[in-house]
């Protein structure tokens, strides 16, 4: 049975270095349901793809633990 998966980007603030997009692919990575993060510094955004749904908070929650925000 093929599953459905959702692609999904958020932008990001406060990243400035190849340390901060690693912080930020660790934390969006712990979450389950997450898969296939990709973190774009020059863009400020991270694109990750969901195999079930996941909540915005948490991920919100989990990308300021790391230090920095969500912004859109």
């Amino acid at each position: 049975m093929e599953r459905n998966f959702e692609m999904t980007t958020i932008k990001i603030k406060g990243m400035s270095c190849q340390h901060c997009v690693m912080a930020v692919t660790k934390a969006l990575s712990g979450i389950e349901g997450i898969k296939d993060v990709q973190v774009d510094l020059s863009k400020g955004e991270a694109t990750f793809l969901e195999d079930r749904p996941v909540e915005k908070a948490l991920i919100r929650e989990r990308i300021q633990k790391a230090g920095f925000e969500v912004v859109g």
